[in-house]
C-alpha cells in the first residue's frame, strides 16, 4: 500500500516538473498552470521584498537622523551643564569686567570736562616751573567709540623739572600720553632744555556723537551697495 502511494506521489511530481520543460519565455500566457503559478509567486515575492526593503530604508534614514540629533542634543546638554556649573564664576567675571570698563570710562573725560583736563595739563607744567612757549590743542579726531585730541606742546625748563612734568601728566586721573618727544637745549648758552612733544588725550563720545557716527556708517554702507550695483 505504501509503495503504491509513493509511486503516485512520484508520478505526480514528475508530471509537475514536466510542466516546466520547453517553456516559451516570450509568452508566459501559454504556460501550464504550475509554471504560471510559480511565476506569479516569484513576482509577488519580489514586489513584497522590494517594498519591504524600501520601507526599511526609509526607517533607516530616519534612524540615522535621530541618532545625529541625539548626539547634538547630548553635546548641547554638556555645554549647558558646564555653563550651569560655572554660572556663579561667570557672573563674578562679568561683574569684574563691568567694573573694569567703568573704571576705564572714568579715565576718559566727557566733552564738557575737556577744558578742565587741558587746564590740569597746563597747571602740571606751571607747577614744575616750566615756561610754555606753545600749548596748542589740535583738531579733534573722532573714532568709533571715543574722540582723540592732540595738543602740541613746547616748554622750557630744567631737566629734572621736565621729567617731573612728564610723570605728573602720566599720573593724571585722565588718560594723557606724550608722543613725538624731542628734548634739546633751549639755546647754546642756556642751562635750560626745550621739550617739544604732542600730548594726546581722549574722551568718550556723547550719545549724539555716537548716533552721528552710526548714521554716517549706515550712509556709507548704502553708498557702497549702490556703487556695487
Amino acid at each position: 500500500m505504501a509503495t503504491k502511494k509513493n509511486i503516485q506521489v512520484g508520478e505526480a511530481l514528475q508530471s509537475f516538473l514536466r510542466q516546466f520543460q520547453n517553456l516559451d519565455p516570450k509568452d508566459p500566457s501559454v504556460w501550464p498552470a504550475g509554471p504560471r503559478a510559480a511565476l506569479l509567486m516569484c513576482i509577488a515575492s519580489g514586489v513584497i521584498a522590494l517594498g519591504w526593503f524600501t520601507y526599511l530604508n526609509s526607517f533607516e534614514d530616519e534612524l540615522t537622523k535621530a541618532q545625529a540629533q541625539e548626539l547634538k542634543l547630548k553635546e548641547d546638554y554638556k555645554t549647558r551643564l558646564r555653563k550651569a556649573v560655572n554660572l556663579d564664576a561667570l557672573r563674578k567675571q562679568r561683574e569684574q569686567v563691568l567694573q573694569y570698563v567703568t573704571q576705564l570710562e572714568r579715565q576718559l573725560p566727557s566733552k564738557a570736562e575737556m577744558a578742565a583736563l587741558l587746564s590740569d595739563i597746563n597747571q602740571a607744567g606751571i607747577g614744575r616751573s616750566l615756561q610754555f612757549d606753545l600749548f596748542k590743542p589740535g583738531q579733534t579726531v573722532v573714532k568709533d567709540y571715543y574722540a582723540e585730541l592732540p595738543i602740541t606742546l613746547k616748554v622750557n625748563g630744567k631737566y629734572h623739572d621736565i621729567g617731573f612734568f612728564a610723570a605728573d601728566v602720566a599720573n593724571l586721573s585722565r588718560i594723557v600720553t606724550l608722543n613725538n618727544i624731542a628734548l634739546a637745549p633751549a639755546s647754546k648758552d642756556s642751562a635750560t632744555l626745550a621739550l617739544n612733544a604732542t600730548a594726546r588725550t581722549f574722551r568718550y563720545l556723547d550719545p549724539q556723537e555716537i548716533k552721528e557716527q552710526q548714521d554716517a556708517k549706515a550712509k556709507d554702507a548704502k553708498s557702497k551697495q549702490k556703487a556695487k550695483k
